[in-house]
């Protein structure tokens, strides 16, 4: 076979070596491009389903008994002192997909003064956590937009803060 013959399976040889054809390696570029956007999009169905799983979960309000507030205070006051040894005067809280809100965030957006009542599910309850219990003790909460997935609004942070407004 010369140089410019066609082996068996569309291999070309070039003394001992052998080679796939522009059209074989063409090929092969489209085979890799269409793997990698099948793994692509394997990978965004995937962290869809568990962004809509996490929204299910922050939806429901969870069992707030004396053990479990003791808990989430205790868990609060180390994040709080560790904070304040860093020299920060605030910290995130929690943060959440826009969509446990009833208005996908809006008014956390605008700053809008009834932002509070948009929440629901677990933020709800955060929300007046801090208002039942941390208000009084000079700590401040506000709400922001916190990532902005191909320039929408994203998931919303709560922030607790005891420095200045």
């Amino acid at each position: 076979m010369s140089e410019t013959q066609t082996s068996a399976g569309g291999h070309h040889t070039l003394g001992d070596e052998s080679f796939m054809s522009a059209d074989d390696l063409r090929h092969y570029m489209d085979q890799v491009a269409m793997a990698h956007a099948n793994a692509e999009l394997a990978a965004v169905d995937k962290a869809e389903h568990a962004r809509q799983e996490l929204v299910k979960k922050m939806a429901q309000p969870i069992d707030l008994t004396p053990e479990r507030l003791q808990e989430i205070q205790q868990t609060l006051l180390v994040k709080l002192r560790a904070a304040a040894e860093r020299g920060e005067t605030e910290i995130m809280v929690m943060r959440f997909p826009n969509a446990v809100c009833t208005d996908k965030g809006r008014a956390i957006n605008n700053e809008l003064e009834n932002w509070p009542d948009t929440l629901t599910g677990r933020p709800r309850q955060a929300y007046e956590l801090w208002r039942d219990h941390l208000r009084a003790a000079g700590y401040h909460l506000k709400a922001m937009i916190v990532d902005w997935p191909n320039g929408m609004p994203g998931d919303v942070g709560l922030f607790l803060a005891w420095g200045g407004k």
